[in-house]
């Protein structure tokens, strides 16, 4: 009786939503203030492509769905993705949180979505031109078919919300910095799992390195984020699966005023073309470079430029902190790229870091050799989870 009654008055569904330019992506929880449950996970992939796909599994891997489908355009996908999970009888979601990439200078924390937030938010357009408009889409649409519901918005900038002025700040005109133009950072839900995942262990100087098709890195110091790699866009810092990473303005003048180049061309050019993509000439996903590499000089090149500059802001971050008590790795790339860890900490056993090459190519959770006086280690993230966290905090007042 008392599980029945725990149930009804604790257990919420929470459907986590990601919307890209390519995919999305979503999760689906059941909640109480003591247990967290995958329901179910999937996604509809290879938008606006030849190669589209719509798959859907079970909280224990199982496959409920997975088949190819010619997906047009945003829309049309999340209508299929929604069709199939009405098909397959998942739990209806009490209420639903979405990552939003960018909230501007005025949203950070959690909040409600409404009405006035969407006005905000298409204003804010121009702040992530890539990111907003899909996700905005994404909220309308699914408040149409759960209008009852109440939806969430998470923002990624909003672990980076207490970095220090002096962080935040770009070397420009002030009135610049009063428009809103600074240094915002990215993949906070990310961090913000990887913080809560540590706990109160967690040590006061560490550095959290996301590496995926996008990645960035933040410092952290005791418990708060004082400075990160990425800026005003998620296409600033390091070199990244497409991403140019921070480049000097005097390029970006030189092609404009030489080279024919446009806003929308530049744009093209950093967000799409370049990075480890731009260099190999071939792909920009690492395990095949990590295969080619040593017959394609293209394709070790840009393994070793990824693995220097993650290595050189590494040392930035440490510099930030005053020192390095642990290095953590996410990301599909952090996760799973083995070489790719070895090559980005060989170098920096003057932060105390010393891998165990064993525990490595294994993706322990310690990867760190006993002697080293920094402790690395392998973290997954799950951002779909930290949005559901957010959401029923939000919606229902339940921490």
């Amino acid at each position: 009786m008392e599980v029945a009654l725990l149930t009804v008055d604790a257990w919420r569904v929470v459907l986590s939503f990601n919307s890209g330019s390519s995919s999305h992506k979503f999760a689906l929880y059941r909640l109480s203030s003591d247990r967290e449950e995958l329901l179910a996970e999937g996604a509809a992939e290879g938008i606006a492509l030849a190669d589209g796909r719509l798959w859907i599994r079970d909280g224990s891997g199982e496959a409920l769905s997975d088949r190819a489908l010619t997906l047009s355009n945003g829309a049309e996908a999340l209508g299929a993705l929604f069709d199939e999970i009405d098909r397959l009888r998942l739990p209806r979601p009490d209420a639903i949180g979405h990552r939003l990439v960018h909230g501007g200078p005025r949203h950070f924390a959690p909040e409600r979505v409404t009405p006035d937030l969407i006005d905000e938010l298409r204003a804010l357009v121009p702040f992530a031109p890539l990111h907003l408009p899909v996700e905005i889409e994404s909220i309308e649409a699914l408040a149409l078919r759960f209008h009852e519901h109440p939806q969430v918005a998470c923002f990624d900038t909003g672990f980076h919300r207490h970095m220090p002025e002096v962080a935040r700040r770009f070397a420009l005109p002030r009135t610049l910095w009063d428009d809103g133009l600074c240094r915002y950072g990215f993949h906070g839900i990310s961090y913000e799992y990887i913080m809560e995942a540590l706990g109160p262990a967690a040590p006061g100087r560490v550095v959290i390195a996301h590496l995926g098709n996008g990645a960035s890195m933040a410092a952290v110091k005791n418990g708060r984020g004082i400075d990160t790699t990425m800026g005003f866009t998620p296409t600033g810092g390091f070199m990244m699966g497409t991403r140019s990473g921070d480049l000097d303005p005097g390029l970006m003048a030189y092609l404009i005023n030489h080279k024919g180049y446009d806003g929308r061309r530049l744009e093209r050019m950093v967000n799409h073309e370049s990075g480890l993509l731009g260099v190999s000439a071939i792909t920009s996903d690492v395990k095949t470079l990590l295969e080619k590499r040593a017959a394609d000089p293209n394709a070790a090149l840009a393994i070793e430029m990824f693995c220097y500059q993650v290595r050189k802001q590494v040392g930035a971050m440490a510099a930030a902190l005053g020192g390095l008590d642990l290095l953590v790795f996410t990301g599909g790339i952090g996760e799973r790229a083995a070489p790719v860890r070895s090559e980005i900490c060989g170098g920096l056993e003057h932060l105390g870091i010393a891998l165990d090459e064993g525990r490595n190519e294994a993706h322990a959770d310690t990867v760190s050799a006993a002697e080293g006086a920094c402790m690395v280690r392998v973290i997954l993230t799950n951002e779909g989870l930290m949005i559901a966290r957010h959401t029923r905090r939000v919606s229902f007042g339940r921490p």
